[in-house]
């Protein structure tokens, strides 16, 4: 027996359509009656009705006109529609749209015959106009999900695109790279997401995607339908990563399961690609982290402060760096920009901070520091450049020396008055003459302050613009020096910085 279907039937004979509701129903379906044209489309508009058989002579219009009214509507144009006529119904006729058309008298074979047909190939059509629907929800459900920033944001899309694709509850989870296990969860379309923390269960999967039917309270969260299952897609994609679930309910599936295995292998590879992403940012930036200086010296009588900006969201550290480090009696302080904003600039600024502190070891001034350094820089690392200012401090008499490779000037801050430290060289990494030590004391309760471009360079003005900014900024110095340099990076840079920022301050009491 094929499936059963709720049909209109409409005609002005009562005799005839008790004829025909007792041949359908002996087939299994369901009869709904109308008398009338009107009643015919009241009962179309009230009721999830699956055919209409329609006779073309009803006592208040034709059917004909029924039937274009039916077609007309965009809710009920894909309704069948099978026309029952005394006579053959001329071509003309047939522009109302119907489907099939009998002529009386019926015979009953061929009455269920045409209406099993007919409903076949709606079903059918309906079914593959729906898996067009669903494969068109589910790439914009797919883009979002790629386009998701975190492993949470992946789950929530996820359960998003699934409850307008399936139109019911969704559980959509995924692990992160710190092994939590989230679920995103939603009871329909119009709902609200929300995103729990859910205990593994330990769930075996083998790799690739596969489906599971779970009792609903297997999956918390929503509101499951009292009347169904839940089916569980679940993907993934190496045997060493824990898989990822879409729970839906059952009713909701078509064979086969294709629009819920597909968005299951979407999230799978998304939130692959994002743990790995997670877990690489997070050595890289371990790694980063490892390379600029955590701790301040203890030198009494001094203050130091220091603020450190990355141009990259995507990394903790640039090419800028500093350096303050007690070598016997003397502070070195160092600050300097290896060209670039990479993680590779990052590595070369990492050698060039070693260098420094390594050459100032052994006892040079800071001229011959840059030297060496220079030196170094064009044979192992040849192409590369940086910028560097170097101070050696006595920090009893705060005497500096001081040697520069290109960097902007630092500037002291003694009250009110300012003033920049000249010391006009090359970069490191171009080679040429270097001039020899700039020497001058900083006198108590004065303020040394040194910096990178970043902090004061804008692509719509000229650097001297920079220059003024920061020497009015410095006309107060803040007893918090770490409030001072917050002050610095904050008011000073454009609202979209392009590079790397680092601020030194030193104040001697």
């Amino acid at each position: 027996m094929s499936e059963s279907a709720t049909i209109l039937v409409a005609d002005g004979s009562a005799a005839k359509r008790e004829l025909l509701a007792t041949l359908l129903g002996r087939s299994g379906h369901t009869v709904i009656e109308a008398c009338t044209g009107a009643e015919a489309l009241a009962r179309v508009d009230a009721e999830p009705i699956d055919l209409v058989l329609l006779d073309v002579k009803l006592p208040d219009q034709s059917g004909f006109e029924v039937c274009e009214r039916i077609k007309e509507h965009p809710r009920h144009a894909a309704l069948p529609v099978v026309h029952v006529s005394e006579l053959p119904v001329e071509i003309a006729d047939r522009a109302s749209g119907a489907d099939a058309y009998l002529t009386e008298p019926i015979d009953p074979d061929d009455l269920i015959v045409t209406v099993q047909s007919v409903l076949r190939y709606y079903r059918a059509r309906q079914q593959a106009e729906g898996l067009a629907e669903r494969l068109l929800r589910l790439a914009d459900t797919t883009l979002a999900i790629n386009l998701a920033p975190s492993v949470a944001r992946i789950v929530e899309a996820a359960a998003a695109g699934a409850a307008k694709i399936f139109d019911g509850p969704v559980v959509a989870t995924a692990e992160t790279a710190e092994g939590d296990l989230l679920a995103a969860a939603t009871n329909g379309r119009d709902a609200p997401i929300t995103v729990h923390l859910r205990k593994a269960d330990g769930r075996a999967a083998s790799v690739g995607t596969t489906i599971q039917v779970d009792e609903p309270a297997a999956w918390p969260f929503v509101a499951w339908p009292t009347d169904d299952t839940v089916t569980v897609a679940v993907a993934r994609l190496r045997a060493d990563r824990p898989p990822v679930c879409v729970a839906v309910p059952t009713k909701t599936q078509m064979p086969g399961y294709p629009v819920l295995r597909q968005l299951a292998q979407a999230v799978a590879a998304a939130a692959e690609a994002q743990r790995s992403f997670d877990e690489e940012h997070r050595i890289a930036l371990t790694l980063q982290r490892s390379l600029l200086q955590r701790r301040m010296p203890d030198v009494a009588g001094w203050d130091f402060a220091v603020r450190y900006e990355p141009a990259s969201v995507d990394a903790e550290v640039g090419g800028d760096f500093y350096e303050l480090t007690v070598i016997d009696d003397r502070l070195l302080v160092a600050i300097g920009d290896v060209a670039g904003h990479s993680l590779h600039a990052a590595t070369v600024m990492a050698e060039v901070r070693h260098a420094v502190r390594a050459y100032a070891v052994e006892g040079h001034a800071p001229a011959a520091v840059l030297a060496r350094v220079d030196t170094m820089l064009r044979r192992l690392l040849p192409g590369k450049l940086a910028t560097l200012c170097l101070l050696l401090i006595d920090p009893r008499n705060g005497r500096v020396r001081m040697a520069s490779a290109g960097h902007p000037p630092p500037l002291v801050a003694v009250g009110r008055r300012i003033g920049y430290r000249e010391h006009r060289a090359p970069l490191l990494g171009v080679a040429a003459d270097r001039p020899d030590d700039l020497r001058f004391t900083l006198p108590r309760g004065g303020t040394l302050i040194l910096y990178t471009d970043g902090l004061i360079e804008r692509r719509d003005a000229d650097i001297d613009v920079g220059f003024a900014a920061l020497a009015r900024a410095a006309a107060r110095v803040d007893a918090d020096l770490d409030r001072f340099c917050e002050r610095l990076v904050r008011e000073l840079p454009p609202p979209a910085a392009h590079d790397d920022i680092a601020v030194v301050a030193l104040r001697r009491n």
